[in-house]
């Protein structure tokens, strides 16, 4: 069965760091895109950061280039997010997803199996 989880979440001061990881169970997750997404309290649901079947393939929003990365680890079957310099606009839950593609769109499109989120709460 087809499965993520997600963990790390938490409450950090602006400027903080977190990792998130997303672990999945019931399929390969290096033969798929996985991608981040992010839902603040009455938005809609957006990517964040996605990494394709192939490590060295990335795709980051303008909104956290350069303070977000993700990574995979093939053995541990996880994806991770790290979180630095986080600002307020941050906060929200965040949620893994495969994508039905080993490779990533800024569509965001074609994206499920949705995990059950972490909360990321951003506030002094």
């Amino acid at each position: 069965q087809l499965q993520f989880v997600e963990s790390g979440g938490g409450l950090v001061q602006p400027g903080g760091s977190l990792r998130l990881s997303c672990a999945a169970s019931g399929f390969t997750l290096g033969n798929y895109a996985i991608g981040w997404f992010r839902q603040a309290p009455g938005s809609e649901r957006e990517g964040v950061s996605c990494i394709g079947s192939s490590s060295g393939s990335t795709y980051t929003e303008d909104s956290v280039k350069g303070r977000f990365t993700i990574s995979r680890d093939s053995n541990k079957n996880t994806v991770y997010l790290q979180m630095n310099s986080l600002k307020p606009e941050d906060t929200g839950i965040y949620y893994c997803a495969r994508r039905d593609r080993p490779y990533c769109s800024n569509s965001w499109s074609l994206f499920g199996s949705w995990g059950q989120g972490t909360q990321v709460t951003v506030s002094s």
